[in-house]
């Protein structure tokens, strides 16, 4: 797969009056700044429930999930609960349309006191995804601020295609990112209460500094895009498991999983894994 192979334009969202949870600002706001947040999406018990569920998951991973456990969606039932919920759903939709798949997440966790960081990247410059359409869902596990490590935007910069990247320390999680410069717009913290949630763009730059809090900072991913978008790389496609979670896939591009019954992350493991934020 060559870089010219990939479609990593943006193409601005197109709301109309039949929005479910997104107002036409939000809308607006995110086609201008590639980012749109906070909206509450689970309360108290339920986010301390899916905490519960996420720690239990580390714990069976051991060293192995300290940090990120990466693409169980279709293999998990908790997980795959939490990537079809509607009202996650809902905001998604007003964003991609009315057919959406699911077709990759991400446990995200740094502990306290976690040195490394993640430089300023652009998710769709790993994929081999065309177009570059993904919403990409980040609902807060823990409370995520500037002191423990919140993830953080630069606003606008979706629309600029692939900005080019240099090689990194190793203090950082990947091995190249981008230098910001002063013609880009200052980084926005993309502060959360635990429950809420927030959708960016794939191709709008991001990364998150050294957690130097006693505080975790956890959030899950989940990756959406319409069933328009293709997986051009065949052998990446063999560790995309996706979920129509709804509408329907009329091209065909995508196998749809249907919900596991296993919910067990012992008793199976992951086809793939994709990045870090």
């Amino acid at each position: 797969m060559s870089e010219q192979s990939l479609d990593l334009s943006f193409q601005p969202t197109r709301a109309g009056k039949d929005l479910k949870r997104l107002s036409l600002r939000d809308v607006e706001h995110y086609n201008c700044e590639g980012y749109v947040a906070p909206f509450k999406i689970f309360d108290t018990q339920e986010i301390k429930n899916i905490r519960s569920y996420v720690d239990s998951l580390m714990e069976a991973m051991g060293e192995t999930g300290a940090y990120g456990i990466n693409c169980y969606q279709a293999r998990l039932s908790g997980l795959w609960d939490i990537a079809t919920d509607d009202r996650i759903l809902d905001c998604v939709e007003d964003i991609t349309g009315p057919n959406i798949v699911c077709w990759a997440s991400a446990v995200l966790s740094k502990r306290p006191r976690d040195p490394k960081q993640i430089p300023w990247h652009q998710d769709a410059c790993f994929w081999s995804l065309s177009p570059a359409r993904t919403v990409t869902v980040w609902l807060a596990i823990d409370d995520a601020d500037e002191s423990n490590s919140a993830m953080q935007f630069i606003p606008r910069t979706h629309k600029e295609g692939k900005i080019p990247e240099t090689t990194m320390d190793e203090g950082s999680v990947f091995h190249k990112g981008i230098k910001i410069t002063e013609e880009m717009c200052k980084p926005v913290s993309n502060n959360l209460e635990a429950g809420q949630i927030s959708l960016h763009a794939d191709m709008l730059v991001h990364g998150s500094p050294p957690n130097d809090s006693d505080r975790r900072r956890c959030g899950l991913t989940l990756r959406y895009c319409p069933p328009t978008v293709k997986v051009i790389d065949e052998t990446w496609a063999q560790g995309v498991e996706a979920i129509i979670c709804r509408g329907a896939d009329q091209a065909g591009n995508w196998t749809h999983h249907q919900r596991p019954q296993n919910n067990d992350i012992t008793k199976t493991t992951s086809p793939h894994v994709i990045g870090n934020n």
